[in-house]
């Protein structure tokens, strides 16, 4: 089918946007190659430094005619999500030998859990983890010893980091490498309905405790649809993946086999072979716009909005938050994971997963079918399903058909029409909102403000019963240049609360949500941000505000709004503790929300 009218405009209008930046990223990128393998160009004493502790594979290493790979791994064991790639590297040395090359761990990158941070001070450093990722994947390539490279990342800023550093480093192969999702726990709306209990003190923490640990109970990504398994969407869509290894459990045969088969394929797209596949190439307008199909077919993350800018930046192309609206509105809604819904992503896998998805949507005309990927020129590949049959890897036809429409529906017959995203504007800036899980009759909220200026603050006021009609709850000086744009997910459990009382409620806000809320009707990522004295920063209690995200509004309905004075906060306490102090040069020059908040270079 030809492609849609709409993808093709918003790619060529993509296209054209970014060709003062992607066409002299390609020409960097041509040069590089265009001098030969990297190996080539080192000295000897280079090159034994970098080999002496390869004693099974020195000599493989010194003669330079097999392909070296580098690994670049975020493994520690406090994410469940990163736990299963501490055995990685052995597996993926061996298995490069068995295909003829060789392979070392380049280095490694941070990687923390917003589980963990939700709420709490660490959280301000969790959007800059993104770019320090980056930044530490570059100083693991900068050895310039590789041929291409392993990305083993999984979680919210670690994929889209290790994509800025992979498209800065774009004339070298790349492969990512997922580690699965954890099995299904206790369900997540039973979770949610835990956590609203404890926020009305229906039951106390060790209820609470209980619920979280039997959600959260073994190695993987957590099952729930937010930003990690967003992440691993898009690595599909992307190319960057192998077909179907996105959501395989760890730990079993079949994620082995997949993993074998990643260091394999990364072996034969050198260029010391005869199909090489440069990053830098994959990573085009297609394979973007190709992911953003994927955000809203899926209903994925809204973090995701954040980085996709960021990551094709670093490849020379331009987004815009039209281009997300845009595509939303002509892409259906296939899938319902929570918090869309009641299934995880071991549901959605088992209904069909991605590979029906994708051939869904090719079918449709809503991707681009001849994107270049690790494996091939297109995307027919990712349609199939990989199997072990009498112990060999082997992708076998996808489902033609969904194996639960409760979860996956086919684009023709969707749970929506739209993706559910909505770009916002007016003389409050511009945000995005996500409403594939909020209930039609609030896409449209008007109601008198309350101000805060931390989430603490709306927590106590909730406590104190102070929220008794409707309310649109506004927390500003949320954003990058005031305390690093920090989750305000712990909020989910005290909105929701007020909303099941039968109030309209909604929130606006200058910094982020979780990938994982929903329901409560929520304008995130304002900009300008009132630290830089974005229009937020006027409005006052009692002021009424609309939200409508069918008409793609944020309005402050006050006369003359644009000459009220701007109201300061003292930002004094974001400055310390808990490693703050490190990333004040971050806080100064990071970039708009609406550029994916990145650092200015």
């Amino acid at each position: 089918m030809s492609l849609h009218r709409t993808i093709a405009a918003v790619t060529g209008r993509i296209r054209d946007r970014s060709a003062a930046t992607r066409d002299p990223y390609l020409e960097r990128m041509a040069k590089v190659v265009s001098d030969g393998p990297a190996r080539a160009h080192l000295t000897c004493g280079n090159q034994a430094h970098a080999y002496a502790a390869m004693t099974e594979d020195k000599d493989q290493l010194a003669t330079g005619r097999a392909p070296n790979l580098g690994i670049v791994t975020a493994y520690n064991d406090m994410l469940s999500a990163h736990q299963p790639f501490e055995s990685y590297p052995g597996q993926i040395r061996a298995a490069a030998r068995r295909a003829g090359a060789t392979a070392q761990v380049a280095g490694g990158v941070p990687a923390m859990c917003d589980g963990v941070t939700q709420g709490q001070p660490g959280m301000e450093l969790s959007l800059f983890s993104r770019d320090v990722i980056a930044l530490a994947a570059g100083v693991a390539l900068s050895h310039n010893c590789f041929d291409a490279a392993l990305y083993l990342g999984v979680c919210d800023k670690i994929v889209p980091g290790l994509i800025m550093a992979a498209a800065t480093f774009g004339h070298v192969p790349a492969v990512f490498v997922p580690a699965g999702p954890m099995t299904s726990g206790l369900p997540n709306d039973e979770k949610s309905r835990v956590r609203n209990q404890f926020a009305t003190g229906e039951v106390g923490r060790e209820a609470l405790m209980a619920a979280e640990m039997a959600s959260y109970h073994g190695p993987g990504t957590c099952t729930f649809y937010g930003t990690a398994n967003t992440n691993q969407m898009l690595m599909e869509f992307m190319g960057l993946h192998l077909p179907g290894a996105s959501f395989v459990n760890p730990g079993t045969p079949l994620r082995q086999a997949l993993t074998d088969a990643a260091v394999e394929k990364a072996a034969s797209i050198t260029a010391l072979g005869n199909d090489f596949r440069p990053v830098g190439e994959i990573l085009d307008e297609r394979a973007f716009v190709n992911g953003i199909v994927g955000l809203m077919a899926t209903g994925g993350s809204t973090n995701l909005v954040l980085h996709l800018p960021a990551m094709a930046r670093a490849a020379g192309i331009i987004l815009d938050l039209q281009d997300f609206a845009e595509i939303s509105d002509v892409v259906p809604l296939m899938a319902k994971v929570y918090p869309n819904g009641l299934a995880d992503v071991n549901h959605f896998h088992a209904a069909g997963g991605l590979g029906y998805m994708i051939g869904q949507l090719m079918a449709a005309g809503l991707l681009h079918a001849d994107a270049k990927t690790i494996m091939g020129d297109g995307l027919e590949m990712y349609r199939r399903e990989p199997k072990l049959i009498d112990g060999r890897l082997t992708w076998t036809e996808g489902s033609d058909s969904t194996l639960n429409d409760r979860v996956l529906r086919p684009a023709a017959d969707p749970f929506a029409p739209q993706g559910g995203l909505k770009q916002l504007s007016g003389n409050l800036g511009r945000g995005v909102i996500k409403v594939s899980a909020v209930a039609p009759d609030r896409h449209v909220v008007e109601a008198p403000v309350r101000i805060f200026h931390d989430q603490d603050a709306v927590k106590q006021a909730f406590k104190r019963g102070e929220f008794t009609s409707d309310v649109i709850v506004v927390v500003r000086f949320q954003g990058p240049r005031a305390n690093g744009m920090p989750e305000l997910h712990s909020l989910t459990p005290t909105l929701s609360v007020l909303q099941d009382r039968g109030l309209r409620v909604a929130l606006v806000t200058d910094g982020r949500m979780s990938g994982a809320s929903g329901k409560v009707p929520a304008a995130i990522h304002v900009s300008p941000e009132a630290a830089c004295g974005g229009p937020l920063a006027r409005l006052r209690d009692g002021d009424i505000v609309r939200l409508d995200a069918v008409a793609g509004t944020l309005t402050a309905l006050v006369p003359e709004f644009g000459a009220r004075p701007l109201v300061e906060a003292d930002l004094s306490a974001n400055a310390h503790g808990i490693g703050r102090e490190l990333f004040g040069a971050f806080r100064q020059y990071v970039g708009p929300a609406t550029d994916g908040a990145a650092l200015v270079v």
